[in-house]
């Protein structure tokens, strides 16, 4: 998961492809940004 305002990623989360069409999205605590944001299913890289 990757936050919206500094785009760090934060959090690592797994889905069910086949059930779930559209990106995840939810309000987590970004300690970069030190608040609650919005953090969107990105990809990951590594």
């Amino acid at each position: 998961m990757k936050c919206s305002v500094c785009k760090n990623a934060n959090y690592y989360t797994s889905k069910n492809k086949k059930k779930v069409e559209r990106k995840l999205e939810f309000q987590k605590f970004c300690k970069f940004c030190r608040k609650r944001t919005t953090h969107k299913e990105a990809r990951m890289t590594g």
